[in-house]
């Protein structure tokens, strides 16, 4: 895949003109999916695509088009953005990297046969009425332009993003992605949410609205993270106050126990984006409670006078990595004592976007805890509650222990995104419903 994608862009760099600079990216993958439904298989299948992205620059002008790599469009898709950058207006904020920089990084992974995975999901789960998706197999990306400039990446990986069910609203979520495959782990995923299936099955607790100490699980932190990463450390979100995180431009602080970095060496995206720029290897977003560097795209570089950082367009993060605390898994419970352990939260949004206010509701297993023990099953409820109370004031700590959790997006393709997250343990958190 390589060699046809860097010589496919240096066949195409030796068609061009004068004062035209060519940039190609691919995005490809071998994947196997397999999707269970019952605890029994339902699809199974194998994808193999290659899409090449074109892009013409000529002065300030570009145009782009997507074709497929093994296709035999590639001169067409030139030609028609050739004849295209005449009538287009010229591009005020185009940058692109004209100081070539290659690079290449290959991750390989253990990863077992779909076959083998399949057999040990069948086994484990038995009777269980389990539901989920497996995408695994192997994810590249690569950049190249007519000024010389190759860049390639490539990893071995999977993610299985699973759940099990019992009568009406009564679920637990899991999920189990990395590098290596081990049936070991698998095993203990299951009957940890076997389990929690078991005490769902009891009578639910009623919670009145408000403050409860809570524990959040590392699914449960994520889908915050993830809200935090909608324009949080985006430079143009901050350079037009749109950021939600206005306050902390201000001057106001998180806890010192909080440090979070875009930390690309260890995730699972590329070290490069789509307008040549290599990304470093840590971006520390917040250091210690305070705002630190904002993720800088070319375009927000150009606008606001920056140094891009390698940023995507989007100038979110790609591996959002939460340096862990000093609370041992083993101990949530006990130093949760009495109060809720949130597994999984959803429907999160901004209730008051500049004040960083959030609201959203738990899902899936939800438990009240008694004593530092699981004392019964909690219904859906509604929290509405500022970052800087759960990653501030009521910070109590992080766990030890992180947990891996790549974007399981397969829209079009499977997603290089990813989060490394604690759990983590707080003195109050607001619940409105």
């Amino acid at each position: 895949m390589r060699d046809r994608f860097f010589g496919a862009a240096g066949r195409l760099a030796r068609g061009l003109r004068a004062g035209e600079i060519l940039l190609c990216n691919l995005s490809a993958e071998r994947s196997d999916f397999v999707r269970f439904n019952h605890a029994r298989v339902r699809q199974a299948g194998s994808v193999e695509q290659a899409y090449l992205t074109l892009r013409l620059v000529r002065g300030r002008r570009q145009a782009s088009a997507t074709v497929m790599l093994d296709g035999d469009s590639h001169d067409d898709a030139l030609r028609s953005l050739r004849d295209a950058l005449d009538g287009l207006p010229e591009d005020p904020w185009l940058l692109i990297n004209e100081s070539p920089r290659s690079s290449e990084s290959v991750r390989r992974g253990a990863l077992a046969a779909s076959r083998d995975v399949v057999d040990g999901v069948l086994e484990k789960s038995g009777n269980l009425d389990l539901v989920g998706i497996y995408a695994g197999g192997t994810i590249m990306r690569g950049f190249a332009n007519s000024l010389g400039q190759r860049n390639w990446h490539e990893i071995d990986s999977f993610n299985f993003d699973f759940s099990l069910h019992g009568e009406g609203d009564r679920a637990v979520k899991s999920g189990y992605a990395g590098f290596e495959w081990d049936g070991r782990v698998f095993a203990q995923k299951i009957l940890l949410a076997e389990e929690e299936m078991k005490v769902l099955k009891g009578t639910k607790k009623q919670i009145v609205p408000g403050e409860y100490r809570a524990y959040l699980a590392p699914r449960a932190l994520g889908e915050v993270a993830g809200l935090l990463n909608w324009g949080g450390f985006s430079a143009r979100a901050q350079k037009t106050r749109q950021s939600p995180l206005l306050r902390m431009q201000e001057g106001a602080r998180l806890s010192p126990k909080v440090t979070l970095r875009e930390n690309t060496a260890e995730g699972m995206a590329a070290a490069f984006q789509g307008d040549g720029f290599a990304k470093p290897g840590r971006v520390t977003l917040i250091e210690k409670g305070a705002l630190k560097d904002p993720l800088v795209s070319p375009r927000s570089a150009k606008e606001y006078g920056l140094e891009t950082n390698g940023a995507g367009g989007s100038e979110g993060a790609s591996s959002l990595d939460l340096q862990e605390g000093s609370l041992d898994k083993a101990n949530v419970l006990k130093e949760l004592d009495a109060g809720l352990y949130l597994s999984n939260l959803w429907y999160l949004n901004f209730s008051d976007r500049p004040a960083g206010r959030i609201t959203g509701m738990t899902r899936f297993a939800t438990f009240w805890v008694e004593g530092g023990k699981i004392a019964a099953p909690v219904g859906p409820m509604r929290f509405d509650d500022s970052i800087y109370r759960l990653l501030g004031e009521s910070l109590v700590d992080l766990t030890r222990e992180r947990e891996l959790l790549p974007d399981p997006s397969t829209y079009g393709e499977r997603s290089t995104a990813s989060e490394r997250l604690p759990g983590i343990l707080l003195k109050s958190l607001r619940f409105t419903l």
